[in-house]
C-alpha cells in the first residue's frame, strides 16, 4: 500500500490500485455473502474482473519487466468488470434477458413426479433480475454500485497510467 501513500490518485502504480481495488471489491462481496444476501450468476461473474486485476497486479509488481504489457491489461480487465455490471443492472431494470441460462427459469417438460425431482437444481439460484441492495433503505442495488466502482476503477488505472494527466 506504500505506492498509494503520499501521492495524488492520479499518480498510483497501476498494479498496487488494481491489487487495492481487486481486493476490496472481492472482499465486499464475500462479506454481504457472509452477511446473507444469495448472489445470482451475473454476481458470481462480475467478481472474475476483480480476480484477474489482482493476479495481473501481483504479476506486474513482482515482475517489471512486464508491467510495460501488463498494464494496459489491467483497465481491459475492469473495463470488462464494468461491461458486465451494465448487462446485469439492465436485466435488474428489465432492458434485457441475461445472457446466463442459470438466470432463466427452468421450462419444466416432467413426465412424472420422479422426472421434476431429478431436474430441480441440488440448491436454488437467486434469480438475476432481482436487485439486492447492500445498504438497506439505500435504493441503489449491488450490481450498480458495482458498475459505478468499476468505472471509477477503471478510469484510475488509465489516469494512473499517464501520470495523472486528463486526455
Amino acid at each position: 500500500m506504500a505506492g498509494l501513500m503520499g501521492r495524488g490518485l492520479g499518480q498510483t502504480r497501476p498494479e498496487v490500485a488494481a491489487v487495492a481495488l481487486g481486493v476490496v471489491a472481492l472482499v465486499v462481496a464475500h462479506a454481504a455473502q457472509l452477511a446473507g444476501n444469495v448472489p445470482c450468476a451475473l454476481c458470481y461473474l462480475e467478481r472474475w474482473p476483480y480476480r484477474v486485476a489482482v493476479l495481473l497486479g501481483v504479476l506486474a509488481w513482482a515482475l517489471p519487466g512486464v508491467r510495460f504489457w501488463v498494464r494496459p491489461l489491467l483497465v481491459v480487465a475492469l473495463a470488462a468488470g464494468a461491461a458486465i455490471a451494465f448487462v446485469h443492472v439492465g436485466v435488474e431494470f428489465g432492458w434485457w434477458k441475461s445472457p446466463l441460462p442459470e438466470c432463466a427459469a427452468p421450462i419444466l417438460n416432467p413426465h412424472s413426479v420422479h422426472d421434476l425431482l431429478a431436474s430441480m437444481p441440488a440448491r436454488p439460484s437467486k434469480p438475476c433480475d432481482d436487485p439486492t441492495d447492500l445498504i438497506p433503505g439505500l435504493p441503489v442495488s449491488m450490481a450498480q454500485m458495482n458498475l459505478m466502482y468499476a468505472l471509477f476503477g477503471t478510469g484510475l488505472i488509465a489516469m494512473s497510467m499517464r501520470g495523472g494527466k486528463p486526455a
